[in-house]
């Protein structure tokens, strides 16, 4: 991109406003002045987009696509604007027009397109493959609404939708010249042509279509622009007759509408089923036809095309990839086979066998009975040829088809040549115990490839006053190579260094407390403790243990208010799944703790317990850089990675930690005395599966202290939850702790009341939140982005741009 002056930025803004809106930039609203500034950026970078896009076209580069349910890409034009060299030259010029950066990206609507952690990393990824310059696209759904937007009532989560297109989206450009035609339910007969040879006939279907919508993805000052596609579901041009009622119009509609139907019923696990043929088939149509355009052999497709499966929800692009290979291409099935196997690699993001998705056969057969028929091939004969080699036992396990489902992982697995874990923990486990059958046949399939952040965001962006700071002290180089954090180490006893990170933490929570007063009308302390914990609302990442520990606090205040204790604001950010009861009922038992101790005078402030609504990136921007506390509890052995830990900690966060996802390999980073370690280790989970001796009962009846915390769930002393805390309750005490928080309270006790002594200590504290930014540049997602690249993908930089060093 040529470089843009301050004047003509100016007269660019002025004339674009008026383009769209005729009328003078003074009178219009939040959202026209960001669109207005939206619409130019997007000007400015369409002429790089299309040079890319040439460029690997012409060339004929191999490119890879990134298949994934989940994006959670954050309000996008700061990021532009950072990536595109211009943040100074806007702010500057907006200024002069009387207009304020910041209150302007208040206009833009964060895109409800993920869940969490599964969703950011896509993203990460995203803006990693185009900053090193590399030729990699996204794949994804363009949700009308996203996941839900979450509101409490009375303490309970309520799901609004989030129509966060209400307004339209100014980053997106609509290519229906790109659109396909996906086939669900009807008949398929396979009838011989004149030669003998089968081809698949199409009876009833029901044809919808899929149109494209393209969202540049800006690199980092390096003029590469890749894509992120979200399809979007649509009645085909010309057949509206076919969908006369209402009921079929909106059938339609639901394919793209939300991320994640409540699949309690057998009607949203079949709109999942939809959803994720949906995407499967339309991304693996759209590469298909660009490769044809390049008029190579179609031996040679692998070398051109590598497709990234994002988690299982993707997995039936292994079928579609040959149903098209074989009905439409016409290649033998071990053609079409072998190509397959080349181009499809897959991550696994889960250490939970029950997590693993399986779908019932006739589910499958119904909706999508060609592809059944694929997928029952590929298992026939895998059974085949695995059968006298590893025998019935093994051959079964893992074959795709058993017990009335298909299971999705295993088509994964042994349709694609790379699984990797996310974590060298997770890897482990699955090597072990979750995937060990796998991993007995298709020893060589398996890597890691630790999951990564992208410090453009979650350092340059969303704390300025750190990234001014580093810039002082050692230079921007650590903008490119984040590794080079680690000369930060040398400022360790640096008091004016440590002063200055102590001052920029202060005012990132100063701006975090009035926002909590602003919108929840709770005043904290910017002194106290901020201990945050962001993530999903899921049993094994052990919220309620954090609770356990604030009731815990909260009764050793009560029995002793003159104790010697320092504040500690205790910050939530979880959504539970609109299904998972128990979820839910946590989320009202922290909201109750909430209510109970933040109007307790007696408490004196030394607890606040501050649960943020609707969280989301926008929100996450706020928070993580005003934490001091990293909460990552998970049971040890359930968590297959985590990214908040990486954000916190990159932020200068403390982490508070079981041995577990990518933690383990923090603790490796940042050394003992810099992060807080405590409960179970999974070789000692394990053996209590494999022993089955846990008792949490025993733990309950002879260990008083957490006896008494455990009784305020069902003695009244928290108001208002006498449902949600009998069941808790029994949860914990009667049905024997799935989670083992019980055997872990201790332990969690002990390293909180270490963790205020240290925080008294502001020396001390402040230099092992030092040490913790200054090994945070190991857990970029650059990093992560050039392994993936080099060893799964065989895929290289534009020019000699991103070949970055790897840190050990």
């Amino acid at each position: 991109m040529q470089p843009i002056s301050v004047e003509q930025f100016k007269d660019d803004y002025i004339k674009k406003f008026e383009q769209l809106y005729a009328y003078n930039y003074k009178e219009g609203t939040q959202r026209e002045k960001f669109s207005a500034l939206g619409f130019l950026v997007k000007n400015y970078y369409m002429g790089d987009w299309k040079d890319t896009v040439d460029e690997y076209r012409d060339e004929k580069k191999k490119q890879m696509f990134y298949f994934s349910m989940e994006y959670l890409p954050g309000r996008m034009l700061r990021s532009n604007l950072l990536n595109l060299g211009l943040t100074e030259v806007v702010e500057e010029g907006l200024q002069e027009l009387g207009l304020n950066l910041d209150n302007i990206t208040l206009g833009e609507v964060d895109p409800a397109l993920g869940n969490g952690g599964l969703g950011r990393l896509a993203s990460c990824f995203m803006d990693s493959i185009a900053s090193k310059g590399l030729p990699g696209h996204g794949n994804g759904i363009r949700y009308q609404y996203g996941l839900f937007k979450q509101k409490f009532i009375d303490g309970h989560q309520i799901e609004l939708p989030e129509n966060w297109l209400r307004n339209g989206n100014v980053w997106e450009v609509r290519k229906e010249n790109k659109a396909v035609v996906i086939r669900f339910g009807g008949e398929v007969y396979m009838v011989p042509d004149d030669h003998g040879e089968l081809h698949p006939h199409y009876h009833h279907t029901q044809n919808i279509l899929a149109v494209p919508y393209d969202t540049a993805q800006v690199g980092y000052q390096n003029d590469t622009v890749n894509n992120l596609r979200l399809w979007a579901a649509e009645i085909p041009y010309g057949d509206e007759y076919l969908f006369r009622t209402e009921e079929d119009r909106d059938g339609v509609k639901q394919i793209t509408e939300v991320l994640y139907p409540d699949d309690s019923s057998y009607e949203g696990r079949l709109l999942r089923l939809k959803q994720e043929y949906f995407l499967s088939s339309a991304g693996i149509q759209s590469i298909v036809r660009y490769y044809q355009t390049l008029n190579e052999d179609w031996s040679l497709f692998a070398d051109k095309v590598a497709i990234h499966v994002n988690d299982t929800h993707p997995a039936l692009a292994v079928p579609e990839l040959m149903r098209l290979l074989l009905d439409d291409v016409r290649l033998t099935w071990d053609q079409a086979w072998e190509i397959t196997k080349k181009t499809i690699s897959y991550t696994n993001h889960t250490i939970l066998q029950e997590a693993m998705e399986k779908w019932p056969i006739d589910m499958v057969k119904d909706l999508l009975p060609r592809i059944y028929q694929i997928i029952e091939e590929i298992n026939r004969r895998y059974v085949e040829k695995k059968l006298p080699l590893y025998g019935e036992d093994l051959t079964y396990r893992t074959a795709i088809i058993g017990n009335g489902q298909i299971r999705m992982a295993n088509l994964a697995i042994i349709g694609s040549h790379s699984v990797n874990g996310v974590a060298r923990l997770h890897t482990t486990i699955l090597i072990n115990e979750t995937l060990n059958d796998f991993y007995l046949i298709y020893p060589g399939k398996f890597n890691n490839k630790t999951n990564g952040i992208t410090q453009r965001r979650w350092m340059q962006i969303s704390n300025r006053g750190l990234t001014e700071m580093l810039d002082d002290v050692i230079g921007t180089s650590w903008k490119k190579e984040p590794d080079e954090l680690v000369m930060l180490k040398a400022y360790k006893d640096d008091e004016k260094v440590l002063q200055r990170l102590e001052d920029v933490k202060i005012e990132n929570k100063k701006r975090f407390a009035s926002y909590v007063k602003d919108e929840m009308g709770i005043v904290i302390d910017p002194n106290a403790i901020f201990d945050v914990q962001i993530k999903r609302l899921h049993a094994y990442k052990r919220q309620l243990l954090n609770v356990l520990h604030i009731l815990d606090r909260y009764l050793q205040i009560k029995d002793n208010p003159e104790i010697d204790m320092p504040k500690r604001v205790f910050i939530f950010g979880a959504k539970a799944a609109p299904s998972y009861h128990y979820a839910k009922q946590i989320i009202k038992l922290i909201n109750a703790v909430a209510k109970m101790v933040n109007n307790d005078e007696e408490i004196n402030d030394l607890i606040k317990v501050v649960f943020i609504e609707n969280y989301g990136v926008s929100l996450a921007e706020l928070i993580i850089p005003a934490a001091d506390v990293s909460e990552q509890i998970s049971l040890a052995g359930k968590e297959a990675s985590g990214t908040s830990n990486m954000k916190l900690m990159a932020n200068g966060a403390l982490t508070m930690a079981t041995m577990d996802g990518a933690t383990v390999e923090i603790f490796e980073s940042v050394g003992e005395g810099n992060i807080y370690i405590f409960g179970l280790g999974n070789d000692e989970v394990q053996e209590y599966y494999a022993n089955g001796t846990y008792n949490s009962h025993d733990l309950y009846d002879n260990n008083p202290r957490l006896k008494r915390v455990l009784n305020l769930l069902i003695d009244g002393t928290i108001p208002d939850i006498q449902q949600e805390g009998a069941d808790i309750f029994d949860s914990l005490v009667k049905f024997n702790d799935e989670y083992f928080l019980l055997k872990d309270f201790d332990s969690y006790i002990r390293a909180q009341y270490k963790l205020d002594e240290d925080f008294k200590d502001r020396t001390l504290w402040n230099q092992m939140a030092l040490m913790n930014i200054a090994h945070a540049g190991r857990f970029s997602a650059d990093y992560t982005i050039m392994r993936y690249a080099k060893e799964i993908w065989k895929i290289f930089p534009r020019g000699d741009m991103g070949r970055t060093f790897l840190p050990q």
